[in-house]
């Protein structure tokens, strides 16, 4: 038998550039809905990034008793929702709450759970059922909520028994931003003083956002703290431009002699803004202008002109930050000239795939020249980039840096299983085209961007 997929067919641009404007970040869309769903009255979240992801967690929240209302939608999905908060009650769920191929829903909803007077259980699909989850687990059975993991090594599904919760001291043996989230957020629902001490500052989304809801944290150098008992107050959210997914084009534009691209209402929190310090470290030409306005984030435009990149070495405080965006940077590493070391990203081969293994495999695959480690990699920049068919392994950071790839490569760059790009960025695709497009650049150039369906062995 033979089976029918989808695959995304890239071939090399001539030119790159215009102005465009990114989905809602992924991160604070998952955010702004439990928050709002734990605060005293409705709000309204604008700018939502209606993804699989961050649907998942729409879905959970719903399953436990909280109405969600659409306000808005087009074709990709709801971007405006209206969230009537419970000041943190909930009600038992029916089932097992799906949480998709989101590990951010899973481990922001057990830190919620586990002050909840009921059992729940939360499951995944297979990817997601293979990732780690002891290392919630640990801090959150410490303040004595019993969680069952019944999956290998201690990964979902997980049941979780809510109980009375005690607040405790934890120091992360890992920099997580998800991990440091779930105990912040089991902290507003237990007695005392809650604090996490970092080894490297992470994203602080979950911080700035209870602080916007008019809930006090406390950061003392690497520690981070949280008195429970504090009730949030219902406001309304604006979800900025994801800068994760603006990194795409940022590395498209910077590897691209001559372009000029400008990304507007983009996310520029300083605890994600690596991207950035990155490529001006490579040689790329960045300016930005902030206007601090949305629920204590910044947010603002980025502009940035390719003169071509240079190899340099990446490691320390500034991987954490980064962490989601170190795929796209690889591709860049194998697009400049020099050598580009990555290290202490160990994280990696825990995310949707083994990101490590994965993008040195497919940069093999078109040329480069890529020795893979167990935290990182070394790139050796400037060889010439082919077209080749390339494994998506079902990572939606895998398949859209391998498009970018594709755009400097000769022949033709296959993506395999291209649909797993709608896990954070549902347009990606037709905002590719857009920014080569000849209609609004004046050029004669086709587009380089073709869906089709190609017909495989059915293994099965």
């Amino acid at each position: 038998m033979s089976r029918k997929t989808d695959v995304l067919r890239i071939k090399k641009a001539k030119s790159f550039g215009g102005e465009i404007s990114v989905p809602g970040d992924k991160s604070i869309s998952h955010r702004a809905v439990m928050l709002a769903a734990i605060s005293n009255g409705p709000c309204r979240v604008d700018g939502f990034l209606p993804s699989n992801d961050c649907l998942s967690t729409v879905g959970a929240i719903r399953a436990l008793g909280i109405q969600v209302d659409i306000l808005d939608e087009d074709k990709y999905g709801p971007y405006r929702l209206m969230v009537h908060g419970r000041g943190g009650k909930f009600t038992p769920p029916k089932e097992d709450i799906d949480c998709g191929i989101s590990g951010t829903t899973m481990r922001l909803l057990s830190g919620i759970l586990a002050g909840q007077k009921f059992i729940s259980a939360l499951v995944g699909d297979e990817s997601l059922s293979q990732r780690p989850m002891q290392r919630i687990i640990e801090p959150l059975k410490l303040m004595g909520c019993e969680i069952i993991a019944s999956g290998k090594n201690n990964s979902a599904p997980l049941t979780i028994h809510g109980a009375d919760l005690e607040s405790v001291r934890y120091e992360l043996p890992i920099a997580s931003a998800q991990v440091k989230s779930a105990i912040i957020l089991a902290g507003l629902f237990a007695k005392g003083k809650t604090t996490v001490v970092e080894p490297l500052q992470t994203r602080d989304h979950t911080e700035k956002m209870l602080d916007f809801f008019q809930v006090k944290t406390i950061r003392t150098n690497d520690e981070i703290s949280i008195d429970g008992g504090q009730v949030l107050e219902s406001r309304d959210i604006i979800v900025p431009g994801d800068i994760s997914s603006a990194a795409f084009w940022f590395v498209s534009a910077a590897a691209f002699s001559g372009s000029k691209l400008t990304v507007k209402n983009v996310g520029l929190n300083p605890s994600r803004n690596g991207i950035l310090k990155i490529l001006t470290r490579m040689g790329a030409n960045v300016s930005e202008s902030i206007d601090t306005s949305g629920n204590g984030e910044e947010i603002g435009n980025v502009s940035i002109e390719g003169v071509g990149l240079k190899g340099i070495e990446i490691d320390g405080d500034i991987v954490p930050n980064i962490i989601d965006e170190i795929p796209i940077i690889a591709v860049a590493g194998a697009l400049a000239e020099g050598k580009t070391v990555i290290k202490d990203a160990a994280e990696l081969r825990v995310k949707e795939s083994d990101r490590i293994s994965a993008v040195a495999g497919n940069l093999r695959a078109m040329g480069a020249d890529v020795k893979e480690t167990d935290d990182g990699m070394v790139i050796n920049g400037g060889k010439p980039l082919v077209g080749a068919n390339i494994d998506s392994y079902g990572d939606h950071r895998i398949a859209m840096a391998f498009s970018v790839a594709g755009l400097f490569a000769e022949g033709e760059t296959v993506i395999n299983n291209p649909e797993c790009i709608a896990v954070s960025y549902p347009n990606f695709e037709v905002h590719l085209k857009e920014l080569l497009s000849p209609n609004k650049r004046g050029l004669d150039e086709p587009i380089t961007v073709i869906r089709s369906l190609s017909v495989e062995d059915d293994k099965n």
